[in-house]
């Protein structure tokens, strides 16, 4: 019975060997190269870095980036359904998958309607501030607002 599985481990442990062994070839016949203070800037298209690499991100980039894969996925779930879709039709089954592709397309635009009302399309966002942040704010604040 173990016999059956002595060319897998062989290939395992080939792999194992190589792998490691091409490291260490590479380690030792490799070209030295020394870090210099150019070298370890960062790479900027060739242009000299400016400014720090720690600077505050939009999130709504990621946001953005997330409802695109979202829809991209629903094609992606979209598509095995609409390709055997004549055969449902043939079989008498061509409304049930008319409703699922309808129902999962709906579910997928009460997302956006979220996301839309949420704000999170919107690229310029309103600062809301609470009732409790504005007293704030005006107890911090050395100009005396107007009551």
């Amino acid at each position: 019975m173990l016999t059956q599985y002595a060319s897998v481990l062989f290939f395992v442990v080939f792999t194992c060997i190589m792998v490691f062994g091409l490291l260490i070839l590479a380690k030792l016949i490799g070209p030295r190269r020394e870090r210099t203070p150019q070298k370890l800037q960062a790479y900027e298209c060739g242009e000299p870095p400016q400014g720090q690499a720690w600077l505050q991100f939009n999130n709504r980039f990621y946001l953005v980036a997330i409802a695109f894969l979202i829809f991209d996925v629903e094609i992606a779930f979209m598509f095995p359904v609409a390709r055997v879709l004549k055969d449902f039709t043939l079989r008498g089954e061509g409304w049930f998958a008319l409703a699922e592709i309808l129902v999962f397309a709906f579910i997928l635009f009460l997302g956006l309607i979220y996301i839309w009302r949420k704000g999170d399309l919107d690229w310029i966002k309103d600062l809301q501030i609470s009732n409790e942040d504005e007293i704030f704010i005006r107890k911090q604040s050395p100009v005396q607002h107007p009551e």
